[in-house]
């Protein structure tokens, strides 16, 4: 089986701010730009992603991510194995545990992962090592990630978290971290875009832990983000300010950055269209 080819750049967005009735015209957007990956975020439902394979001929169409908790292993890797059949070479399954604020259920997400990997590899018919990534911020998380597949996609990360990361995993396993940007020059509207954006997750402990150890303070996270730690994950600006940013994680050995826009309606043509001219162009 070939390697999956990823590119160097993907959009990452949710059904939600595309409308899922205009996933095909996202997708087909995002190929003709020259994104590499189109990720769907929001804990997806793999046989929603055909709709997107469907609409393309070469763009990797992956999940950011498919949550462990609400997913049988063996229910996903029959999944899998039905897409898989007409799109292997541009399917990748990104797994994840969510945050705890956001399930009930959740209890030891290091022994539950690779519980749930067990679960995959005893399938049926598994998903390949090499067909899957894992949403993965702390250490053993990032280990798992690089011993049970083919590496790590975080969110919610400066780019010290990519440097950090990349020194853990060695050269070899994936690392593709989200960025999440604000394509607007005026600094205190686009810092209100981001901290919109960013509630949910200045408010959920695995996001803010990492952040701790990254050297942001508890000032930093409280009171809707510093701007310090605004701009550091979230960068604002010209597409070129943003795309700086985003080359920034590219040195810091991130194999792949997923750029994700924020503040434009539904499909952001124009954040995607900017940053492929300022990055692919």
């Amino acid at each position: 089986m070939a390697p999956i080819d990823l590119g160097k750049l993907g959009v990452w967005t949710t059904f939600r701010r595309i409308e899922e009735a205009r996933a095909g015209e996202a997708a087909a957007l995002a190929e003709q730009l020259g994104f590499g990956t189109f990720w769907l975020g929001s804990s997806p439902r793999l046989p929603s992603l055909r709709a997107l394979l469907d609409a393309t001929e070469r763009i990797v169409v992956a999940t950011s991510i498919v949550n462990i908790w609400t997913y049988d292993p063996e229910q996903l890797a029959a999944e899998y194995a039905e897409l898989a059949r007409d799109y292997r070479d541009r399917l990748l399954v990104g797994i994840g545990v969510g945050h705890p604020e956001a399930t009930s259920d959740y209890t030891r997400p290091f022994s539950a992962m690779r519980a749930f990997l067990d679960g995959v590899d005893g399938a049926q018919t598994s998903i390949p090592r090499d067909r899957r990534c894992l949403a993965a911020l702390a250490p053993k998380m990032l280990a798992l990630s690089a011993e049970r597949s083919l590496g790590s996609i975080p969110y919610f990360t400066p780019v010290e978290h990519t440097s950090r990361a990349r020194a853990q995993l060695g050269s070899d396993p994936l690392l593709a971290p989200e960025v999440a940007f604000v394509l607007d020059t005026d600094s205190e509207r686009a810092r209100a875009t981001a901290r919109e954006y960013a509630k949910l997750y200045l408010g959920a402990r695995n996001y803010t832990n990492n952040l701790l150890t990254l050297g942001f303070s508890e000032e930093d996270i409280s009171g809707g983000g510093s701007d310090r730690l605004i701009d550091a994950v979230m960068p604002h600006g010209t597409a070129d300010e943003i795309a700086a940013a985003v080359r920034a994680h590219l040195a810091a050995g991130a194999d792949h950055v997923a750029v994700q826009a924020l503040g434009e309606p539904g499909v952001p043509r124009q954040g995607w269209t900017a940053l492929a001219g300022a990055l692919l162009g």
